[in-house]
């Protein structure tokens, strides 16, 4: 049995408010969920991505907290 790791992607709006994605992996799979809204994705390749994409197109948060 593999075991499950996560990590996430977050962004913030022009509100200043936090978005999260949260990314979890099992194997070479992974499931995409927001924070925000519960949206769900399963992703095996570019899941950061996917989920920096989510962000900015459902919640215009596109703010690196990291820059």
């Amino acid at each position: 049995m593999p075991s499950m790791t996560t990590s996430k992607v977050s962004r913030w709006d022009g509100h200043g408010r936090e978005h999260i994605v949260h990314v979890s992996r099992s194997g070479l799979q992974r499931q995409l969920s927001c924070g925000t809204c519960g949206w769900r994705r399963s992703a095996q390749f570019l899941p950061w991505l996917k989920a920096q994409e989510h962000l900015a197109e459902a919640h215009q948060a596109t703010v690196d907290p990291t820059a």
